[in-house]
């Protein structure tokens, strides 16, 4: 597994300011954020290797610096449960995206473990303003952040205690600390998710922006997960 700095220089050394799936996953899992097991395949044979390894049900992603909305061009398919599933989808992705974007480089396809159900999907995303420096976010993920702008912000460096602050600050707080028929959601694993992110933030440069949206936010005791991970790196 290539260190965090060789993702970086690699990008930057292929003139690439985003990060492919795999490399930010790669990323934000060595400073400590959970993820769904992953894995990269080269072919429908390494595929269900890869699925075999982390488990079923898994997801097919297509891995391209030149497709930005992977959906529109038939380079995702969910809920395969079957290594027959899995060739199919595989040779179906490719196809796709050979016929919408011809000219597309194809890195590989992404193989994901499909998260468990029962999350509150939040978001942690990270800007680096050229005056005060990385400043995180936090908000209710999904569409709701579109729609309800209910973030807050802490310019780093901050504390943990901060972070947890930065939690209860959301007005989406009264679902994450439970609501009715909605269990408490495991806090300490959001404020860990958090800080890591903080720590990427501070120790990588070359790091302009950056979301993990969704994270899916369990059951006290039950973790988050980040799902989607986007990373933007200077020019």
């Amino acid at each position: 597994m290539p260190s965090p700095r060789e993702i970086i220089e690699k990008a930057l050394q292929e003139n690439r300011t985003k990060l492919l799936e795999h490399e930010a996953l790669s990323l934000v899992e060595a400073y400590g954020v959970p993820v769904p097991g992953y894995g990269l395949a080269q072919t429908a044979d390494e595929a269900v290797e890869i699925a075999e390894k982390i488990g079923y049900p898994v997801v097919l992603k297509i891995v391209s610096p030149d497709i930005v909305h992977k959906s529109d061009v038939g380079g995702v398919i969910v809920g395969l449960t079957t290594p027959d599933e899995v060739r199919k989808a595989f040779s179906e992705i490719i196809n796709n995206v050979k016929k919408h974007v011809p000219d597309a480089r194809i890195t590989g396809i992404l193989v994901q473990k499909m998260a468990p159900k029962g999350a509150i999907e939040v978001v942690v995303g990270a800007i680096r303003d050229p005056v005060f420096g990385p400043a995180i976010m936090f908000g209710l993920g999904g569409i709701f952040i579109e729609v309800f702008k209910d973030v807050s912000f802490r310019v780093v460096p901050f504390s943990e205690q901060d972070a947890e602050e930065m939690i209860k600050e959301v007005k989406a707080y009264k679902i994450i600390r439970g609501y009715r028929n909605i269990a408490p959601r495991d806090i300490d694993s959001l404020i860990k998710i958090i800080m890591a992110v903080q720590n990427l933030m501070k120790e990588n440069p070359e790091i302009n922006e950056m979301d993990l949206n969704p994270i899916l936010s369990y059951e006290k005791g039950k973790g988050a997960l980040a799902v989607d991970v986007r990373i933007i790196l200077k020019k």
